[in-house]
């Protein structure tokens, strides 16, 4: 009988000449607002990556139109190079809506879905579709109190069942805000209004599905600790539950949504508060409600703060985010702001500090996505060329240190290697009988063309049936 044995020697090619820097990260200014004939200007929102590979976003003001001071706002396409596209202008009240202060997400039907914070025919804001060439259409007018929403601050999230479900800053019956659902087609139904102390009230964030089929989201205040903030849980049919109030000294005012872990808890993100300069936290959440603080910010000039947008978790596991003030610029007041990582126990890196303009972007108000090629897209609020806001991609090699064989183990008959990548790059298993002679051979079918900087696991099926072998990854850029 055949026996497995492991090879005495794991040899890693490295593409000749190249060094991997698991401590550097590279930033790039991709657009700077403006610098068009009737572009869009300030965005408050972050990306979304399309099926096709581009990203698409919104500018708060901007535009076309002059039936809004400094224009109604817009939506853009930038690739990931930086070829940008002004899509659409808004045209504001009464049949159009205007100031679209939350992102896009782009539904199972390839359309885009969001959400402006006014306009409409009764000037409450609206629901909005626009598909990827940019034909827009008013899908929704909110009413305002008492019935209906008005003012959403926050995007939308499609859930399982198809329908999209989004929140109201203000309107409902008690005018502090709603939780709604509303169908492709158009169809809304009120299925919350807060109705402060000791409720939440004012949601600026939006919502995100949980693996139960439940919704979680945060309100700005409320709550029963002085008003600085809940978390809350809600079903599809309008079934709600406070989970948890802030407190100073624990975090205040969570102006974010939540993001949903790998491991199966929420993570986000408060304005104020913290143990130390009452310059906001991070935070991980469970689903029933118990919270962890993971991070205090500390502030200029070694730290950023006032984090107001939420976080992505990464394919390194870890999470990403943005501060709107802080970092080591001075070039503006209370900082530029900063590019931040954070593990889920906590582990904090400050990755970058905003400029400012006029080279660089300054106070990011979203949070950034992963693209497809493993960098993180971003948005900020300022800076620029023109000082009216900026597109940004910043690469951030992972940490563990990449290209490195990280485990082998024998799974059957098969054995199993796993190797942290690097974005960009292809992976390709190679296997021979000696480490002195012969050729190393592709193991057929284990290759991954154009990594995303994720831990990869390539198996050489039925492996342990052969003799002594060697193996290693063959690594071209």
């Amino acid at each position: 009988m055949k026996r497995l044995r492991i090879p005495l020697v794991i040899v890693l090619l490295v593409v000749a000449g190249r060094t991997f820097d698991a401590g550097a990260q590279t930033k790039t200014n991709l657009h700077s607002f403006g610098s068009v004939p009737n572009d869009g200007n300030t965005p408050y929102a972050g990306l979304v990556q399309g099926s096709d590979g581009n990203f698409y976003g919104t500018t708060f003001e901007g535009g076309t139109s002059t039936n809004c001071d400094g224009g109604c706002g817009t939506v853009f396409r930038i690739s990931p190079s930086g070829t940008y596209t002004a899509l659409y202008s808004f045209v504001g009240y009464p049949s159009d809506g205007f100031y679209p202060r939350a992102g896009l997400m782009q539904g199972s039907d390839t359309n885009f879905y969001g959400t402006t914070e006014g306009g409409g025919t009764y000037n409450n804001g609206t629901v909005f579709r626009v598909s990827p060439s940019g034909s827009e259409t008013n899908l929704y007018s909110f009413l305002g109190s008492p019935t209906d929403g008005a003012t959403p601050y926050a995007g939308l999230v499609q859930g399982s069942n198809g329908d999209f479900y989004g929140t109201t800053y203000a309107g409902g019956t008690n005018g502090l805000g709603t939780v709604f659902r509303i169908s492709p087609s158009g169809s809304e139904t009120n299925l919350y209004s807060f109705g402060g102390f000791p409720d939440g009230y004012n949601p600026e964030a939006g919502l995100v599905q949980g693996s139960d089929g439940n919704f979680f989201g945060t309100t700005l205040t409320g709550g029963t600790n002085y008003g600085d903030g809940t978390v809350f849980r809600i079903s599809p049919s309008g079934s709600y539950t406070s989970l948890y109030s802030f407190t100073s000294s624990g975090g205040a005012e969570p102006a974010a949504g939540l993001v949903l872990g790998s491991d199966g808890n929420f993570y986000g993100t408060t304005v104020y508060g913290g143990m130390t300069n009452n310059e906001g936290t991070v935070f991980l959440i469970s689903p029933s409600g118990n919270l962890t603080n993971l991070y205090w910010f500390g502030g200029v000039p070694n730290d950023g703060n006032g984090p107001e947008g939420g976080l992505v978790q990464g394919s390194d596991g870890n999470f990403y985010g943005t501060t709107f003030f802080g970092g080591t610029s001075t070039n503006c007041a209370g900082g530029c702001g900063t590019v931040f990582r954070i593990s889920p126990r906590g582990i904090y890196t400050s990755l970058y500090s905003f400029l400012g303009s006029p080279t660089d972007g300054a106070w990011p108000n979203a949070g950034l996505v992963q693209g497809s090629d493993g960098n993180f897209y971003g948005t900020t609020y300022k800076g620029g060329s023109n000082g009216v806001g900026t597109v940004f991609r910043i690469s951030v090699p992972l940490n563990p240190p990449a290209n490195q064989i990280s485990r082998i183990q024998k799974s059957g008959t098969n054995v199993i290697f796993a190797i942290p990548s690097v974005a960009g790059e292809t992976y390709q298993l190679q296997y021979r009988n000696s480490m002195t002679s012969g050729i190393w051979s592709n193991v057929p079918g284990e290759s991954v063309i154009n990594s995303i900087g994720s831990i990869l696991t390539l198996t050489n099926f039925a492996g342990a049936n052969q003799p002594q072998g060697f193996y290693r990854f063959a690594i071209t850029p």
